[in-house]
Protein backbone atom coordinates (compact mmCIF):
# COMPACT_ATOMS: atom_id res chain seq x y z
CA UNK A 1 0.00 0.00 0.00
CA UNK A 2 1.00 3.63 -0.48
CA UNK A 3 1.04 6.24 2.25
CA UNK A 4 -2.70 6.83 1.90
CA UNK A 5 -3.54 3.12 2.06
CA UNK A 6 -4.50 2.52 -1.58
CA UNK A 7 -3.97 -1.15 -2.35
CA UNK A 8 -1.43 -1.94 -5.06
CA UNK A 9 -3.98 -4.20 -6.76
CA UNK A 10 -6.12 -1.13 -7.46
CA UNK A 11 -3.26 0.61 -9.21
CA UNK A 12 -2.02 -2.22 -11.42
CA UNK A 13 -3.60 -5.42 -12.59
CA UNK A 14 -2.94 -8.80 -11.06
CA UNK A 15 -0.24 -11.04 -12.48
CA UNK A 16 -2.87 -13.01 -14.42
CA UNK A 17 -4.08 -9.83 -16.16
CA UNK A 18 -0.73 -8.48 -17.29
CA UNK A 19 -0.53 -6.16 -20.29
CA UNK A 20 2.27 -6.14 -22.81
CA UNK A 21 3.58 -3.24 -24.86
CA UNK A 22 2.68 -3.60 -28.50
CA UNK A 23 5.14 -2.97 -31.31
CA UNK A 24 8.23 -3.71 -29.24
CA UNK A 25 10.90 -5.97 -30.67
CA UNK A 26 10.90 -7.69 -27.26
CA UNK A 27 8.01 -8.32 -24.88
CA UNK A 28 7.68 -6.17 -21.77
CA UNK A 29 4.96 -6.36 -19.12
CA UNK A 30 3.66 -2.86 -18.34
CA UNK A 31 2.38 -3.77 -14.91
CA UNK A 32 5.59 -5.48 -13.76
CA UNK A 33 7.36 -2.20 -14.49
CA UNK A 34 4.76 -0.32 -12.45
CA UNK A 35 5.18 -2.72 -9.53
CA UNK A 36 8.93 -2.27 -9.59
CA UNK A 37 8.66 1.53 -9.58
CA UNK A 38 6.21 1.43 -6.67
CA UNK A 39 8.42 -1.00 -4.75
CA UNK A 40 11.56 1.10 -5.23
CA UNK A 41 9.73 4.24 -4.14
CA UNK A 42 8.51 2.43 -1.03
CA UNK A 43 12.03 1.23 -0.24
CA UNK A 44 14.15 4.27 -1.07
CA UNK A 45 12.00 7.40 -1.37
CA UNK A 46 9.03 7.36 0.99
CA UNK A 47 11.06 6.47 4.14
CA UNK A 48 13.24 9.53 3.49
CA UNK A 49 10.33 11.93 2.94
CA UNK A 50 10.43 14.63 5.65
CA UNK A 51 13.28 12.81 7.39
CA UNK A 52 16.31 13.95 5.37
CA UNK A 53 19.21 15.36 7.33
CA UNK A 54 21.34 18.19 5.97
CA UNK A 55 24.04 15.74 4.91
CA UNK A 56 21.52 13.86 2.73
CA UNK A 57 20.82 16.92 0.52
CA UNK A 58 23.40 18.31 -1.89
CA UNK A 59 23.50 20.98 -4.61
CA UNK A 60 24.56 20.17 -8.16
CA UNK A 61 24.66 23.06 -10.64
CA UNK A 62 22.90 25.60 -8.38
CA UNK A 63 21.17 25.96 -5.03
CA UNK A 64 17.86 25.01 -6.68
CA UNK A 65 19.35 22.01 -8.51
CA UNK A 66 19.43 19.45 -5.73
CA UNK A 67 20.15 15.78 -5.30
CA UNK A 68 19.33 13.72 -2.23
CA UNK A 69 20.16 10.27 -0.97
CA UNK A 70 16.69 9.24 -2.13
CA UNK A 71 17.45 10.28 -5.74
CA UNK A 72 20.71 8.38 -5.79
CA UNK A 73 19.52 5.21 -4.08
CA UNK A 74 16.26 4.98 -6.05
CA UNK A 75 18.09 5.49 -9.34
CA UNK A 76 20.66 2.86 -8.40
CA UNK A 77 17.88 0.36 -7.68
CA UNK A 78 16.01 1.11 -10.91
CA UNK A 79 19.22 1.00 -12.93
CA UNK A 80 19.97 -2.44 -11.55
CA UNK A 81 16.48 -3.92 -11.76
CA UNK A 82 14.78 -2.45 -14.86
CA UNK A 83 17.03 -4.27 -17.37
CA UNK A 84 15.97 -7.56 -15.78
CA UNK A 85 12.47 -6.87 -17.13
CA UNK A 86 13.77 -6.33 -20.67
CA UNK A 87 17.02 -8.17 -21.43
CA UNK A 88 19.37 -6.14 -23.57
CA UNK A 89 17.98 -2.81 -22.42
CA UNK A 90 20.04 -0.01 -20.86
CA UNK A 91 19.27 2.88 -18.51
CA UNK A 92 19.70 6.64 -18.77
CA UNK A 93 19.19 8.18 -15.34
CA UNK A 94 19.35 11.83 -14.36
CA UNK A 95 22.02 11.32 -11.73
CA UNK A 96 24.10 9.04 -13.96
CA UNK A 97 24.13 11.72 -16.67
CA UNK A 98 25.17 14.35 -14.14
CA UNK A 99 28.13 12.15 -13.22
CA UNK A 100 28.93 11.19 -16.82
CA UNK A 101 27.23 13.12 -19.67
CA UNK A 102 28.26 10.41 -22.16
CA UNK A 103 25.48 8.22 -20.70
CA UNK A 104 23.05 10.27 -22.82
CA UNK A 105 24.55 8.71 -25.95
CA UNK A 106 22.64 5.54 -25.13
CA UNK A 107 19.48 7.25 -26.41
CA UNK A 108 20.97 7.25 -29.91
CA UNK A 109 21.87 3.56 -29.84
CA UNK A 110 19.98 0.46 -30.96
CA UNK A 111 19.14 -0.92 -27.52
CA UNK A 112 15.86 -0.13 -25.73
CA UNK A 113 16.46 2.59 -23.13
CA UNK A 114 14.83 3.18 -19.77
CA UNK A 115 14.84 6.92 -19.04
CA UNK A 116 14.65 7.46 -15.29
CA UNK A 117 13.99 10.45 -13.07
CA UNK A 118 13.98 8.83 -9.63
CA UNK A 119 12.59 11.88 -7.82
CA UNK A 120 11.16 14.50 -10.14
CA UNK A 121 10.67 17.60 -8.03
CA UNK A 122 13.68 17.01 -5.80
CA UNK A 123 13.51 20.52 -4.34
CA UNK A 124 9.92 19.88 -3.24
CA UNK A 125 10.89 16.50 -1.81
CA UNK A 126 13.82 17.98 0.11
CA UNK A 127 11.55 20.65 1.61
CA UNK A 128 8.87 18.16 2.63
CA UNK A 129 6.41 19.26 -0.07
CA UNK A 130 4.42 16.40 -1.66
CA UNK A 131 4.68 17.56 -5.30
CA UNK A 132 7.26 15.04 -6.45
CA UNK A 133 7.09 11.77 -8.36
CA UNK A 134 9.09 8.94 -9.88
CA UNK A 135 9.16 9.01 -13.70
CA UNK A 136 10.21 6.20 -16.03
CA UNK A 137 9.96 6.06 -19.82
CA UNK A 138 10.84 3.27 -22.23
CA UNK A 139 12.41 4.50 -25.46
CA UNK A 140 13.06 2.38 -28.53
CA UNK A 141 14.69 3.71 -31.71
CA UNK A 142 14.33 7.27 -30.46
CA UNK A 143 10.58 7.00 -29.74
CA UNK A 144 8.92 6.77 -26.34
CA UNK A 145 6.77 3.63 -26.34
CA UNK A 146 5.62 3.65 -22.71
CA UNK A 147 5.70 5.91 -19.68
CA UNK A 148 5.03 5.61 -15.95
CA UNK A 149 4.58 8.37 -13.36
CA UNK A 150 4.18 7.34 -9.73
CA UNK A 151 3.09 9.80 -7.04
CA UNK A 152 3.89 7.87 -3.84
CA UNK A 153 2.30 10.42 -1.50
CA UNK A 154 -0.96 10.73 -3.43
CA UNK A 155 -1.04 7.02 -4.38
CA UNK A 156 -1.57 7.91 -8.04
CA UNK A 157 -0.10 5.95 -10.92
CA UNK A 158 -0.23 7.25 -14.47
CA UNK A 159 0.59 4.85 -17.30
CA UNK A 160 0.74 5.55 -21.03
CA UNK A 161 1.40 3.15 -23.87
CA UNK A 162 2.04 4.32 -27.42
CA UNK A 163 -1.18 3.89 -29.38
CA UNK A 164 -3.15 2.49 -26.45
CA UNK A 165 -4.19 5.54 -24.43
CA UNK A 166 -3.42 6.81 -20.94
CA UNK A 167 -4.83 6.05 -17.51
CA UNK A 168 -4.54 7.05 -13.87
CA UNK A 169 -5.08 4.26 -11.35
CA UNK A 170 -6.71 2.23 -14.11
CA UNK A 171 -9.11 5.00 -15.15
CA UNK A 172 -8.90 6.40 -18.68
CA UNK A 173 -7.95 10.07 -18.71
CA UNK A 174 -8.32 12.86 -21.26
CA UNK A 175 -7.07 16.40 -21.68
CA UNK A 176 -9.53 19.30 -21.54
CA UNK A 177 -9.75 22.83 -22.88
CA UNK A 178 -10.35 22.10 -26.57
CA UNK A 179 -11.52 25.17 -28.46
CA UNK A 180 -11.61 27.42 -25.40
CA UNK A 181 -10.18 30.96 -25.30
CA UNK A 182 -6.85 31.37 -23.54
CA UNK A 183 -8.55 33.58 -20.98
CA UNK A 184 -10.36 30.51 -19.62
CA UNK A 185 -7.34 28.20 -19.52
CA UNK A 186 -4.89 27.28 -16.75
CA UNK A 187 -1.21 27.23 -17.65
CA UNK A 188 1.78 25.69 -15.92
CA UNK A 189 4.68 28.07 -16.40
CA UNK A 190 7.84 29.00 -14.60
CA UNK A 191 9.31 32.45 -14.22
CA UNK A 192 10.89 34.45 -17.01
CA UNK A 193 10.04 35.88 -20.40
CA UNK A 194 7.72 33.08 -21.51
CA UNK A 195 5.55 33.32 -18.42
CA UNK A 196 5.61 37.12 -18.41
CA UNK A 197 4.54 37.34 -22.04
CA UNK A 198 1.54 35.09 -21.44
CA UNK A 199 0.52 36.11 -17.93
CA UNK A 200 -2.30 38.46 -19.01
CA UNK A 201 -3.70 36.05 -21.58
CA UNK A 202 -4.90 33.10 -19.50
CA UNK A 203 -7.02 32.51 -16.42
CA UNK A 204 -4.51 31.14 -13.93
CA UNK A 205 -0.85 30.17 -13.67
CA UNK A 206 0.25 27.24 -11.54
CA UNK A 207 3.78 26.17 -10.64
CA UNK A 208 4.17 22.61 -9.44
CA UNK A 209 7.96 22.56 -9.38
CA UNK A 210 7.70 19.10 -10.93
CA UNK A 211 7.36 18.19 -14.60
CA UNK A 212 5.68 14.94 -13.54
CA UNK A 213 2.91 16.84 -11.78
CA UNK A 214 2.63 19.25 -14.71
CA UNK A 215 2.07 16.45 -17.21
CA UNK A 216 -0.23 14.50 -14.92
CA UNK A 217 -2.38 17.58 -14.36
CA UNK A 218 -2.55 18.29 -18.10
CA UNK A 219 -3.37 14.68 -18.99
CA UNK A 220 -6.10 14.65 -16.31
CA UNK A 221 -7.57 17.89 -17.64
CA UNK A 222 -6.87 19.91 -14.47
CA UNK A 223 -4.32 22.13 -16.24
CA UNK A 224 -4.45 22.98 -19.93
CA UNK A 225 -1.04 23.96 -21.23
CA UNK A 226 2.63 24.43 -20.44
CA UNK A 227 5.73 25.89 -22.07
CA UNK A 228 9.21 24.48 -21.46
CA UNK A 229 12.68 25.61 -22.50
CA UNK A 230 14.66 22.98 -20.60
CA UNK A 231 14.21 19.66 -22.36
CA UNK A 232 15.97 16.99 -20.36
CA UNK A 233 14.66 13.55 -21.42
CA UNK A 234 13.93 12.38 -17.88
CA UNK A 235 11.64 15.39 -17.40
CA UNK A 236 9.64 14.98 -20.61
CA UNK A 237 9.80 11.53 -22.23
CA UNK A 238 7.14 9.89 -20.06
CA UNK A 239 5.06 13.06 -19.71
CA UNK A 240 4.82 13.94 -23.39
CA UNK A 241 3.63 10.42 -24.20
CA UNK A 242 1.10 10.53 -21.35
CA UNK A 243 -0.26 13.84 -22.60
CA UNK A 244 -0.37 12.66 -26.23
CA UNK A 245 -2.17 9.44 -25.34
CA UNK A 246 -4.68 11.49 -23.32
CA UNK A 247 -5.54 13.38 -26.51
CA UNK A 248 -3.22 16.38 -26.26
CA UNK A 249 -0.92 18.06 -28.76
CA UNK A 250 2.68 19.15 -28.24
CA UNK A 251 5.47 20.28 -30.52
CA UNK A 252 8.73 22.17 -30.55
CA UNK A 253 8.55 25.82 -31.51
CA UNK A 254 10.05 26.98 -34.80
CA UNK A 255 9.82 23.65 -36.61
CA UNK A 256 6.44 22.55 -35.21
CA UNK A 257 8.19 19.18 -34.85
CA UNK A 258 7.15 16.51 -32.37
CA UNK A 259 9.18 16.12 -29.21
CA UNK A 260 11.77 13.33 -29.18
CA UNK A 261 13.83 12.24 -26.16
CA UNK A 262 17.03 12.68 -28.15
CA UNK A 263 16.38 16.45 -28.41
CA UNK A 264 17.44 18.76 -25.58
CA UNK A 265 17.36 22.10 -27.38
CA UNK A 266 14.43 24.34 -28.26
CA UNK A 267 11.16 25.31 -26.62
CA UNK A 268 8.27 22.91 -26.18
CA UNK A 269 4.61 23.93 -26.06
CA UNK A 270 2.15 21.42 -24.62
CA UNK A 271 -1.53 22.18 -25.31
CA UNK A 272 -4.95 20.51 -25.61
CA UNK A 273 -4.91 20.74 -29.41
CA UNK A 274 -3.04 22.26 -32.33
CA UNK A 275 -5.28 25.33 -32.53
CA UNK A 276 -4.48 26.36 -28.95
CA UNK A 277 -0.82 25.42 -29.52
CA UNK A 278 -0.75 27.91 -32.42
CA UNK A 279 -2.36 30.66 -30.35
CA UNK A 280 0.20 30.22 -27.57
CA UNK A 281 3.03 30.07 -30.09
CA UNK A 282 1.90 33.33 -31.71
CA UNK A 283 2.00 35.13 -28.36
CA UNK A 284 5.57 34.13 -27.54
CA UNK A 285 8.62 36.09 -28.65
CA UNK A 286 10.83 34.75 -31.41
Amino acid sequence: MGENGVALSILVRSATESRYIRGMTKTIDIDRVARLIIDVAAEEIVPRYKTLGADAIRSKTSANDMVTDADEQAEAQLTCRLPDLLPGSVVVGEEAVYANPAVLDRLSGDQPVWVVDPVDGTANFARGHPAFACMVALVEHGQTVAGWIWDPIGDRLWIAEQGAGACCNGRRIQVSGHGQPLSSLIGSLGRGRLANRLEEQYALRVRHGSAAHDYAAMADGRVHFAVYNRLKPWDHAAGVLLHHEAGGYSALRGQNAPYQPTRQDGELIVAPDREIWERINDLLPG
